[in-house]
């Protein structure tokens, strides 16, 4: 939703009271909140084996790209499973504080400027305590070491100890698990694998932006050219995308992001490559060439054979790790098998609206490839489906589970983490507001009986968005029968952009206690 439109409804909220400013208060009765964030999702620390020093290696902006390959740089150990740094003198740990948020909370917390750029469950955590959660009695996170497989026994194990840690704090209270991304993934795996434990200590899961079936088009291009975590002029002073793609070639957990084989996709991810052919006369001709996700590891194989780092004056091979392959392959067999015990409540929220990667392809028609190995050097183009910008709708949604309810959320892939709707959602599914939605200052209960909300550009290629909202109010003070409306419109300081917004609300009269109140908006903004 456009901030204006934003704005408006919360304006019109704030005056019929059916939205309050929270206070800041503690909740006893809540059940507690385990909170597990997804890939890069956490403050890591390199340990030093001879001082038991520790130093923040991610995020990190001064020295970024330095402390990185020093530190986070990584082999694979097939016989483990585990991708191990380089360097045998460091381990890999999540610092702990505040119950586990600190390390999940903002993951540079010393950066003042462009914070917003390394902020994970801020705002979630912010907005759990208002409904009365408290950290260390209701309100806990679990960072773990990304790189790694979701089925790896160390960070299995320390999910178990966190959730066994948990209950007892409570007083022998089931746990409520929100993930977001491949946090879904792991807590997916470790449901399968140790599935008495999980029923003994979950009571729900809400899963967000989870990629059951992989993110395809997102994961085609990282392997083979890398990603960029922070976008703007902060990369800049960041860990460069060469770095990164060094460091995710040697890690189980990208491998374990790829598209699901035995999924039946609706849009089939594909790898297309423009290869330019040349005949027995040396004349040369452009041919498209499409593989599947099961064809395409030839050419990842091809296309990576000759890649390598320089660490410690030493030059180690960093190849597409057909290993690593074969680990995540019995890591989705895993997932695919998981049963969600009969106690526990499974809820799904994906984004959607965004133009999302679904097929990647290199080359063109003007400039077709002649060696595969100039395929990580050059730049992707992609076939969209819709999806949060990451992850695929079709992906998202196909968790394989018996779900209380699946809900789409206009939003991107991290930025959904901050939107005031799946506030509401997982407010209503948490019991946070117990009546389900019960104002103790006012004393009146709220129940939202619809919500509906559309995004689509129109012909002349403004954004044009539509919301719908209808509430009862079951209170003792009757409000006046009306009908209201308000505009508002906002041009922006260059006059290349500019917002327009009108909503109407009608506050139908009382019936048997009730008032129903009916809220429609739309706003079209031009200059996106």
């Amino acid at each position: 939703m456009t901030v204006l439109l934003d704005d408006m409804v919360r304006a019109i909220e704030a005056w019929l009271r059916i939205l309050k400013e929270p206070e800041a208060y503690v909740d006893p009765n809540l059940d507690p909140v385990l909170l597990v964030p997804g890939i890069a999702g956490s403050i890591l620390n390199a340990k030093d084996g001879e001082t038991g020093k520790e130093e923040r290696v991610w995020v990190r902006i001064w020295e970024a790209d330095r402390e990185f390959r020093d530190k986070l740089w990584c082999k694979f150990d097939p016989e483990s499973g585990k991708t191990m740094s380089l360097d045998p003198n460091i381990s890999i740990v999540v610092p702990e504080d505040r119950d586990g948020l600190y390390a999940i909370d903002c993951l540079d917390p010393a950066m003042l400027i462009g914070r917003n750029s390394v902020c994970y469950f801020h705002d979630m955590i912010n907005e759990m305590t208002s409904w009365g959660y408290q950290e260390g009695k209701t309100l806990f996170g679990f960072g773990y070491d990304f790189r790694q497989s979701n089925r790896l026994k160390e960070t299995l194990d320390r999910l178990a100890a966190k959730l066994d840690a948990i209950y007892t704090a409570s007083g022998g209270k089931r746990i409520n698990i929100v993930t977001h991304s491949m946090g879904g993934l792991l807590v997916k795996c470790f449901m399968s694998l140790h599935s008495d434990i999980f029923e003994k200590y979950v009571k729900s899961w809400i899963a967000i932006a989870a990629p059951f079936q992989g993110a395809p088009g997102y994961v085609t291009s990282t392997l083979m050219n890398g990603m960029s975590f922070v976008d703007g002029w902060e990369a800049y002073f960041f860990v460069s995308k060469w770095s990164m793609h060094q460091l995710l070639i040697e890690c189980p957990s990208i491998y374990e992001l790829m598209a699901c084989l035995d999924h039946e996709w609706e849009h089939v991810p594909l790898l297309q490559i423009w290869k330019q052919i040349l005949d027995g006369n040396g004349n040369s001709t452009p041919i498209l060439e499409t593989f599947t996700p099961i064809e395409a590891v030839s050419i990842f194989t091809q296309a990576l054979s000759t890649n390598e780092l320089s660490y410690g004056g030493v030059d180690i091979p960093l190849p597409f790790n057909k290993e690593i392959l074969q680990w995540a392959n019995k890591t989705r067999e895993i997932l695919s098998s998981a049963k969600l015990p009969s106690s526990v409540k499974f809820y799904n929220v994906y984004g959607t609206g965004l133009d999302t990667p679904q097929s990647v392809c290199y080359g063109s028609v003007d400039s077709p490839i002649l060696d595969l190995q100039e395929l990580p050097f050059l730049d992707a183009t992609y076939i969209n489906v819709n999806g949060d910008g990451t992850v695929p709708v079709e992906s998202s949604k196909a968790d394989g589970l018996d779900a209380e309810a699946r809900v789409g959320i206009p939003g991107e892939h991290r930025g959904i983490l901050c939107d005031k709707h799946l506030f509401r959602i997982v407010k209503h599914w948490l019991k946070a507001d117990h009546d389900p939605f019960y104002n103790p200052v006012n004393d009146y209960v709220i129940l939202p009986t619809l919500f509906e909300i559309e995004r689509h550009h129109d012909n002349k290629g403004k954004e044009v968005t539509s919301l719908k909202e209808e509430w009862e109010i079951v209170s003792e003070d009757e409000r006046e029968a009306m009908v209201g409306s308000i505009s508002a419109s906002f041009v922006g300081d260059d006059l290349s952009s500019s917002q327009d917004a009108h909503a109407t609300f009608i506050v139908h009269p009382q019936s048997n206690g009730k008032q129903h109140i009916e809220l429609k908006a739309v706003s079209v903004t031009a200059g996106v």
